[in-house]
């Protein structure tokens, strides 16, 4: 479920920029749809079992309009009174706004939060993501998430070469994970994809923010889709191990599944629906 179309948080590896999206405004001229709520208070009534609704895999839905708007909170409220699962993919602290809807959610099946950290260094989360809060106020709210009993997932990409792509860096974003006591670790490797549209953009950025690596992007990619770190193997390999010797759940597959579970009451426990 896709509530907005767009983003305002200006990560400059975004690969809803793409082209083949088919987007047909500027992307951070943001596409409200209007009618979401009502489709989908429709659709859950309609549903003859619950399963887990999500959101966030196209734009992230807690921009600085959503708080304002609260679409995000009036999807929360219908999820909660028809008896659904949540999931939700984001970078932003004002998630927290709607920590006791989730509570709530949790209380009666299952809430799952899933947060983007990219890179531990604040000055380079800054550029790489300009527009929404950094790692470190990120790290904040899964801690805080923890401490409320809400299970989280971390997606630790994109790690984009020569610049974020360092064992210094997947250490220190592992040990928040380690410390917050994250659910499982999304990772599709070292490295990142490039496609026509957000390509453009972010040499853009390089070129505004890195002179030369552009460059060296081209002399070692060319323009293809997977950009894969020079640094894969290791980095890949130090990822896995420590996951595993702190019983983090790393292989994607198996994440996905578990997302996608909708866990059904407790016997005896009664859903707001009824």
């Amino acid at each position: 479920m896709n509530l907005y179309r767009g983003c305002t948080h200006g990560c400059i590896y975004c690969d809803s920029r793409s082209k083949c999206y088919r987007m047909q405004h500027a992307f951070e001229d943001i596409e409200v749809k209007e009618n979401a709520l009502t489709l989908l208070e429709a659709a859950l009534r309609r549903r003859r079992r619950r399963c887990m609704i999500a959101t966030g895999s196209m734009s992230d839905p807690y921009m600085p309009q959503e708080a304002k708007l609260k679409y995000v909170r009036q999807a929360l409220e219908l999820v909660l009174r028809y008896g659904f699962g949540w999931t939700v993919i984001t970078k932003s602290d004002l998630i927290l706004r709607d920590l006791p809807l989730m509570q709530q959610i949790h209380a009666q099946t299952k809430c799952v939060v899933q947060m983007t950290l990219t890179t531990a260094d604040e000055a380079l989360c800054r550029i790489v993501e300009p527009h929404v809060c950094t790692t470190a106020r990120r790290f904040e709210v899964l801690k805080i998430l923890r401490d409320a009993g809400i299970p989280t997932v971390v997606w630790l990409c994109p790690i984009l070469p020569f610049l974020n792509d360092t064992e210094e860096n997947i250490r220190a974003i592992l040990d928040m994970c380690i410390e917050a006591k994250v659910r499982g670790i999304v990772c599709f490797g070292m490295g990142m994809t490039l496609r026509e549209g957000n390509r453009e953009y972010y040499y853009a950025q390089l070129d505004r923010h890195f002179p030369g690596l552009k460059e060296r992007y081209i002399r070692s990619f060319g323009n293809a889709y997977m950009l894969p770190s020079p640094n894969d193997a290791p980095l890949s390999a130090l990822f896995h191990q420590t996951c595993a010797a702190h019983g983090i759940m790393h292989n994607n597959d198996g994440i996905f599944r578990w997302l996608s579970e909708f866990e059904e009451p407790s016997q005896g426990e009664q859903l707001t629906l009824f």
